[in-house]
């Protein structure tokens, strides 16, 4: 669980099938929810085909089976029943994605270069609590679910977040949120920041949440060596990082903390106290599927597609490797130029035919200061060979673009 620019999330169908779903329209029935002429907006058609694919709640699905693997052992622990999420709809508001959650309007996973906003009526320059978006993380509803009643629950959904090119980044990924609430009795009430975090309730929250989440990553890896690290989200406190030993090297998992008392006083449970965790389910089943590109999860290629069945963790057998084609783009970069809007625009133009773009030169002018960067585009299809000509097709497009939309001045 980290910051948006980072990588969050939090937040419910109880294991016991109790429903708490919002109903998301998809892309093709009303795609002006999502691409409007309202100010701010920057969602392109590539992020909208992707709204409503839910391919968590694909049951012979990678993303599907490590949920409902992760479901299963949230069912069967001691406690409270985990009330389950999984169709919220991902159209927020920054109060909700950010505001409610304590992270400041400064913070870089707020600016247009990190988010895809509907609307944005302060432009660049202000982020405002009425701004409409996609949500960067689950934890945007975390402040709805826990208003609505629901002190445990577990959320699963789409995110998105405009991001560099490379093998482990995609635009839309999913998370898995947790959130536990505790009875008042056990680890106190409402109290000062201090006295909260040096009490014995503190240190009863911070070790369940601990315990609970070890047996997690037993369930889904196996015994392993863990270990954890001190960590900061702006809303837990204490805040963690849990890393296991894995295929010879240590790997983070997930972040987690004590939820902050700012956060659950917000929503009214200022005399209320819990954990919260979340993780990437791209990020897992790319280790546990061993799935080398995250655009493979994306596909409707039965090669890839036929592969899984529900409940079972198998390695993936890649079926073909085409061949990359390289192309280079140098330009001189103006004052505010933002790589991630040259990222989100080489994926306006060629989709997922980019597979990774590198920055391999920066030069700065001795005498005049201009700053030039050269950055090789990868273009590959997962499913065919691409011709010299559709290539230089993109290349060309991406060009102009970059010269008209981003005002660099090409070299």
């Amino acid at each position: 669980m980290t910051p948006s620019s980072a990588r969050v999330a939090l937040l419910v169908r109880p294991v016991s099938r109790r429903s708490v779903t919002t109903p998301v329209a998809s892309a093709t029935a009303a795609p002006s929810r999502f691409i409007t002429d309202e100010t701010g907006n920057n969602v392109t058609p590539h992020i909208e085909a992707l709204i409503g694919r839910n391919l968590h709640k694909l049951p012979d699905h990678p993303l599907g089976i490590i949920k409902s693997k992760i479901e299963g052992y949230f069912a069967r622990l001691d406690g409270p029943t985990f009330t389950i999420a999984d169709d919220m709809d991902p159209l927020v508001s920054a109060q909700e994605c950010f505001d409610d959650l304590n992270i400041p309007a400064e913070h870089p996973g707020r600016q247009p270069s990190d988010t895809y906003y509907v609307s944005r009526l302060g432009g660049k320059a202000i982020s405002s609590s009425e701004d409409k978006l996609l949500r960067t993380h689950t934890s945007a509803h975390q402040s709805t679910l826990m208003r609505a009643g629901n002190e445990a629950f577990l959320c699963t959904g789409d995110v998105y977040r405009r991001d560099e090119i490379d093998a482990s980044h995609f635009p839309a990924f999913h998370q898995m949120e947790g959130l536990k609430l505790f009875d008042p009795s056990l680890v106190g009430g409402e109290m000062t920041r201090d006295g909260w975090l040096t009490s014995p309730g503190c240190q009863l929250v911070a070790d369940d949440l601990k315990a609970t989440l070890e047996g997690l990553c037993d369930e889904l890896f196996g015994p392993v060596e863990k270990r954890w690290n001190s960590d900061f989200f702006p809303f837990t406190e204490p805040s963690f990082e849990l890393e296991i030993f894995y295929n010879g090297d240590w790997m983070e998992v997930l972040g987690c903390g004590v939820i902050n008392s700012k956060v659950l006083a917000n929503v009214g449970l200022q005399d209320r106290h819990g954990w919260a965790f979340g993780l990437g389910l791209e990020r897992l089943a790319m280790v546990l599927f061993e799935i080398p590109d995250i655009r493979l999860f994306w596909t409707s290629d039965e090669r890839f597609t036929k592969q899984f069945k529900a409940g079972q963790i198998c390695k993936f057998k890649p079926y073909s490797k085409y061949p990359p084609c390289f192309k280079d783009i140098a330009f001189w970069i103006p004052d505010g130029f933002e790589a991630n809007d040259f990222f989100e625009l080489g994926r306006a133009v060629a989709g997922d035919l980019v597979e990774k773009v590198d920055l391999v030169d920066a030069f700065t002018h001795p005498k005049t200061g201009r700053n030039s960067q050269c950055y090789r585009l990868t273009y590959r299809s997962m499913d065919r060979s691409l011709t010299d000509e559709e290539v230089n097709r993109l290349q060309e497009e991406l060009r102009q673009r970059a010269s008209s939309d981003l005002l660099v001045e090409l070299r």
